[in-house]
């Protein structure tokens, strides 16, 4: 990743904010929560279908896709956030993300209940994570945004699975091919 830092007069800056500061996030809906990702890390979005069980793998994790001839693991978020397995509807969806574990990059596929859209959000409209004490772990929220009033949780997907976790993934998607 590389980060382009800008200077800024501030003597000639107005109370609006420079549109080239706006980031975007896709929101979606997981167990009738909204959740929003930066798009930075989506590769596509795709309907829910044709995971194939792996046995001996954790929970949360669905499956595995054949896409375009890669295979990809599925992670249920509702599994991995709450414990309860997606209901599959017609919107459930598989968010294709790219997710960075140390030097390697991983494609995952992430199940939703539904796709909303895409939201611009400048940076100064994002808070940092709550402090909820030491034994609720927050270190995946990437922000919170307050969008019509309401607060969106913005997640940062490389902190959602552990380190061990990310490799377990890999490790799949590495045997699978």
């Amino acid at each position: 990743m590389v980060i382009v830092m800008q200077q800024v007069d501030k003597s000639n800056k107005n109370d609006e904010m420079l549109s080239d500061d706006v980031e975007q996030y896709l929101t979606f809906m997981l167990g009738g929560k909204v959740y929003g990702l930066e798009i930075l890390n989506i590769k596509e979005i795709i309907e829910y279908g044709d995971v194939t069980d792996v046995p001996m793998t954790p929970d949360f994790i669905s499956g595995v896709i054949n896409l375009r001839g890669s295979v990809v693991p599925v992670i249920d978020m509702s599994q991995r956030f709450s414990g309860k397995p997606t209901e599959h509807t017609k919107r459930t969806s598989i968010i294709i993300i790219e997710v960075k574990n140390d030097d390697l990059i991983i494609e995952v596929g992430v199940t939703v209940d539904m796709v909303n859209e895409v939201l611009d959000i400048h940076p100064g409209e994002i808070e940092p994570a709550p402090s909820l004490g030491s034994q609720i772990q927050t270190n995946f929220i990437r922000g919170m945004a307050k969008v019509e009033g309401k607060l969106l949780i913005l997640l940062n997907i490389e902190d959602v699975l552990s380190v061990d976790e990310l490799s377990q993934i890999g490790s799949i998607q590495t045997a699978a091919k």
